[in-house]
Order: C-alpha cells, then structure tokens, then sequence
C-alpha cells in the first residue's frame, strides 16, 4: 500500500527523520513504536503532505506521491488523524462526520439556488451513512452532543468515524490511545480491528502502550533517531536488545519492555 523509499526531513541542522525506508502492506495494521524524538510524527506528517520531504520517496500503491498537499492525498485516500483530537467543536457529533466527504453539492451557491434537491437528497444520503458511523462506534446516544463537550477518548471515536464517511485506503494513526481510560480504549481497539477485518482498512498507527501494539499490529516497526531500527512481531521487538537499549539506555540488556 505504501513504500517509503530512504525519506529524510530535516529542520535546520537537525534531522527529525534520517534515510527511512519501510513497506505498509495492504490489509495490515502496522504499528510504528520508539522513544520520545525518534522521528515518528514528522514521518507522518511527511507522508501525509503536512511537510515536504528533504530526500527521498514515498509511493501509495506504486504512485509516487512525494510532496502532495494533504488534501490531494485525501483524494487518492490517504486519511490521518491527530495525537490532540482535531473535532469542529461547535458542531454536533453527527455534523462532523457530515463534514468529511468532499465535492458536496451543498458547498457550491449556485446549487443551493438552482439545484435544492440535489442537495437534500445528498445530506438524506449522509445523514444515513454517519448514523451507520456512530452505531458502528457504539456513539449513537452523542449523535446531537457537541463534539466540543465529548471526553478525550469520545473524541478519538470520532476522528476514527471521520476516516469512515469516505472509506479511505490507508489511515495513520497518531497516539489513538493517548489519554483515553482503559473501557473507551478497549472500545478504539476493537473498532479498529473490525475494521480491518470486516472491512479490509489499512492502518499505521503510532502508539507507546506496548499492550495496545501487541493486541493490534502486525508488523511492529521502530524508529530510533530519525531512522528505522527494527521491524517485526510484537514478541520479537520486545526481546530485540537494540530496542531495549533505545528506549532504555545502554547496559539495559537483560530488562524487557
């Protein structure tokens, strides 16, 4: 689904992300683990056109993509959601949902004149599909709350509902599980495997709780340092030596994560 081809972005004289090369098979959760400044959010951002790369490629499905803004990689089906959730929190549950899908009719004036009926028949269509959403999400009861009054976790609910209104191809997760209680993280989890599983999305997610990782992702990719360190199971990265040591600090060999 996407190659990463020897990406590099630096800032200064600093280099957040330093000859990274990795494949996000279709149909696989990875996941994308290493210690505080290792480069893992400036990869996404990379990847999903917040930052131009300095060096290097990056493919979606054998089309390089390198550099396009995000919302031409919207397009193409690449969706990522953010470590601080991201709602209109002015609008209801249900309305941020039927924000996310492009090209409505209803955003063009001379349709709201001359085509009225395109438009409701268009908004019967995504009223369905976002109660469909939130009955998936178990948020069905939050349909008419302000997204602004919903818990951290809610919140992360809901950015993993936005990816769903336009059923994208790939979709990065930042930190899902930061700051949200153990229940709703159990309720995160278990929406992202269905939809792997039921539905066939693509995931890559960044996370620190190892638990979360190894419930989830296959394969476990870690960055140290702006590069890729190790790539495989979640059992096997948490016996890697070199990936204890990162996280831990040299002479740490015989602790585990």
């Amino acid at each position: 689904m996407i190659l990463i081809d020897t990406l590099s972005k630096s800032f200064g004289g600093i280099k957040a992300v330093n000859q990274a090369s990795l494949t996000i098979k279709k149909g696989s959760i990875t996941g994308l683990i290493g210690p505080n400044g290792a480069g893992k959010t400036t990869l996404f951002n990379v990847i999903a056109g917040v930052y131009p790369p300095s060096d290097g490629h990056v493919f979606l499905e054998d089309e390089e993509v390198t550099g396009l803004p995000p919302h031409e990689l919207f397009k193409k089906g690449v969706m990522r959601t953010f470590q601080i959730a991201q709602e209109f929190s002015s609008l209801t549950v249900r309305e941020n949902l039927m924000m996310v899908p492009a090209n409505q009719s209803g955003e063009r004036l001379l349709d709201t004149w001359f085509r009225p009926a395109r438009i409701s028949m268009e908004e019967k269509g995504l009223t369905q599909k976002a109660n469909e959403v939130l009955d998936f999400l178990q948020l069905r009861e939050l349909a008419d709350e302000l997204a602004g009054n919903l818990s951290g976790g809610q919140k992360k609910l809901l950015e993993l509902g936005r990816t769903m209104m336009v059923e994208p191809k790939i979709v990065f997760l930042d930190e899902v599980g930061a700051g949200v209680n153990r229940t709703l993280l159990q309720t995160i989890g278990d929406s992202i495997l269905r939809l792997n599983q039921e539905m066939g999305y693509t995931f890559c997610m960044i996370e620190h709780d190892m638990e979360f990782i190894s419930k989830l992702c296959e394969p476990v990719i870690v960055m140290a340092e702006g590069s890729v360190l190790a790539q495989g199971s979640a059992s096997e990265i948490k016996a890697n030596n070199a990936v204890i040591e990162a996280y831990l600090g040299t002479g740490q060999k015989n602790r585990k994560l």
